[in-house]
């Protein structure tokens, strides 16, 4: 029952046994959680950050910015699903401003207005071209707008990790010349990464994947494996030959 319902202390879970008929003191059952090492109800009542955006069914957005060999910066504005982990590209620009982060938005609900069905929230941060606009456009789809605190990356935690993981995978290892070629990239990496990349915190499966669970190899030996290439032949990509 603590495991349960992490707001139940003691003499909470000691009346639900009352009422289930266990003559229990409430004592005891302070005592056996203790044994257990459940920690008391206001330590396990408290939720995170992280949890608290799971139950919003969040979405966070942010631009990661790329630059070019030739000096040149671009910027891509991406939508991260919190609970899956599935990326959604709206576009890429070198002068992000706010008319042309709210057209995306249009663009977004245009081209992937289901991917947003099941969401109740996103999550930006402050930068000024996240205009009032903008954000008119999700609420008007039923979405509320979370907006974190000034300085603070770490509450936009999915999308600055997803960031990251975008840098390392690909700019950091080739050379970007222009705006078509980075956006031919970036594109086919979010494919890579929403079909293909597993995750640790989806069981190393990738965010879209409606292939049933792999059985244990028993005899590798047996088994052919077909390798295919991404994003210019830096990722590559492992399957069961059919």
């Amino acid at each position: 029952m603590a495991t349960q319902n992490s707001n139940w202390g003691y003499r909470r879970i000691h009346g639900e046994l009352t009422g289930l008929g266990h003559n229990v003191g409430a004592s005891t059952v302070w005592r056996i959680l203790k044994n257990h090492r459940i920690d008391p109800a206001p330590n396990r009542a408290s939720v995170t950050w992280t949890q608290f955006l799971r139950s919003q069914a969040a979405v966070a957005c942010d631009f990661a910015t790329i630059d070019t060999a030739l000096l040149r910066r671009y910027y891509a504005l991406f939508f991260i699903d919190v609970t899956n982990r599935e990326v959604i590209f709206a576009g890429i620009t070198a002068n992000p401003t706010g008319p042309w982060t709210t057209q995306a938005a249009r663009n977004l609900f245009l081209r992937h207005a289901d991917r947003f069905s099941g969401s109740r929230a996103l999550v930006r941060d402050r930068g000024s071209q996240f205009v009032d606009a903008f954000d008119e456009i999700f609420r008007t789809e039923g979405l509320k707008n979370l907006k974190t605190p000034i300085r603070t990356p770490v509450a936009n935690a999915f999308a600055e990790r997803w960031i990251g993981t975008l840098r390392r995978e690909l700019p950091d290892r080739t050379i970007i010349w222009n705006q078509r070629q980075l956006e031919r990239l970036v594109i086919d990496y979010i494919g890579h990464y929403n079909t293909h990349r597993p995750h640790r915190s989806l069981d190393q499966r990738p965010p879209r994947d409606s292939k049933p669970p792999l059985r244990v190899v028993s005899d590798p030996a047996q088994h052919r494996i077909m390798r295919s290439t991404r994003c210019d032949g830096l990722i590559n990509e492992y399957r069961k030959a059919a």
